[in-house]
This record gives structure tokens, sequence and C-alpha cells, in this order.
């Protein structure tokens, strides 16, 4: 175990971690989209989605994979193209046509489990999440505290909750406007243009951000 009478750090990295998720970016874009589309349910399934990704990118870099990208910019920017021309994809579907939202239904037009895998893909494929899993979260880790697995398992707690309280707060405040994008087809239209252009956008510039980091 760790040393539990030193919680100063964790305290710390609540208020970082906070302060990066309440952002907006890939995984909060996404969350939205899923909520204005498909209702509250799909809303949470993305949001749990996006907490399982949060998971593994803790579990990777408590392993060491964060640093194994580092060491290898042309990996660690093959992975953030790839990451930024997903969402990018993403935004480009909901910005082109007449009817770039679709049909906002009274029923998810997606399978539950179909939105959690894509939104488990879409955290993994975020940068951000690698550049602070790289240089953020290991400053945290402190061996002279104790176990670094213990330690590991209470960041990764914190990082989960987090995320479920910040993005199931826009999960429910964007399901919440489903009614009246039902009774509005300009207003659908407009939404979704909306959401693909910030979409292209935090593909722009997580590849932009990240690239100059990975060099």
């Amino acid at each position: 175990m760790f040393d539990l009478s030193q919680t100063s750090h964790f305290w710390l990295y609540f208020v970082l971690v906070a302060g990066i998720i309440a952002l907006p970016g890939m995984d909060m874009a996404f969350v939205m989209a899923s909520s204005l589309v498909d209702g509250r349910r799909a809303g949470a399934a993305a949001v749990a989605g996006i907490v399982a990704g949060g998971v593994i990118h803790v579990a990777m870099a408590s392993l060491g994979v964060g640093l194994l990208l580092m060491s290898a910019p042309r990996l660690f920017n093959i992975l953030l193209l790839a990451g930024s021309l997903y969402v990018a994809w993403m935004g480009w579907s909901l910005v082109r046509g007449a009817s770039a939202f679709g049909e906002v239904h009274e029923r998810a037009s997606r399978p539950l489990g179909s939105i959690f895998a894509r939104a488990v893909l879409t955290c993994l494929l975020n940068p951000k999440a690698y550049i602070f899993t790289i240089a953020v979260f290991p400053q945290f880790l402190r061996p002279d505290y104790g176990s670094i697995v213990g330690q590991s398992v209470v960041l990764s707690t914190i990082t989960a909750l987090t995320q479920a309280g910040v993005y199931g707060g826009v999960a429910v405040g964007a399901a919440g406007l489903r009614g009246w994008l039902r009774s509005n087809a300009a207003a659908q239209v407009l939404m979704g243009r909306s959401v693909g252009a910030l979409l292209l956008l935090v593909a722009v510039w997580t590849a932009w951000k990240g690239w100059q980091h990975g060099q």
C-alpha cells in the first residue's frame, strides 16, 4: 500500500484534471453529439465509454506505454494523425448536406453498445489524452509514498469520477435540447453543422498542438 497520510498531491491532481476535462475537446463533442441525436441513454453510454477509455489511458501510462510513445516520435505522430483524422471525419459527416444532424429520434438510432464502443475509440484516439499521460500523470506518482499501483488506482478513480461528472452534465444538458430540436428542422441542421465545425476545429487544433509536442 501507499502512505494514506500523503494526499495533498491527489487534490492538486483533481484540480488539474477537472480543468483539462472541462476544456472542449474530442470526448466532450462526442458526448454532446450522442446526447443530442439519441437522447440521455445514448449520452450515458457515451460517457461510460469515455470513462472506460480514460481508465485504459491511465493503465497504459502506469505500464510505461506513454513513455514508449514519447521515445518514438514517429509512432506518436502516427497515432496523433489517426485520432485527428477520425475526429475530422466525424465533423465533416455532420457538416455536409442539408440534413447534417439527421433526424432527432424519440429512441436511440444506434445500439447503445455501438455508442459505447465508439466512445472508447474516440477517447483512445484523443491526442490530448496521450499528452496528458506522458507529461502530467507520471509527475503524480511518488515512489517514496509507497505502492505505485495503489497510487495509480487512486489517480484513475479521480480521473473517472471527474469525467463522469463533467461529461455527465454535458450529456444531460444536451439531451434536454432534443425536444426543441425535434420540432425545429432548421435548428437541427444548424446544431449539426455547429457541432461538426467544432469537431473539425478540435481535430486541427489537437493535431497542431500535439505534433508540436511530439517533435
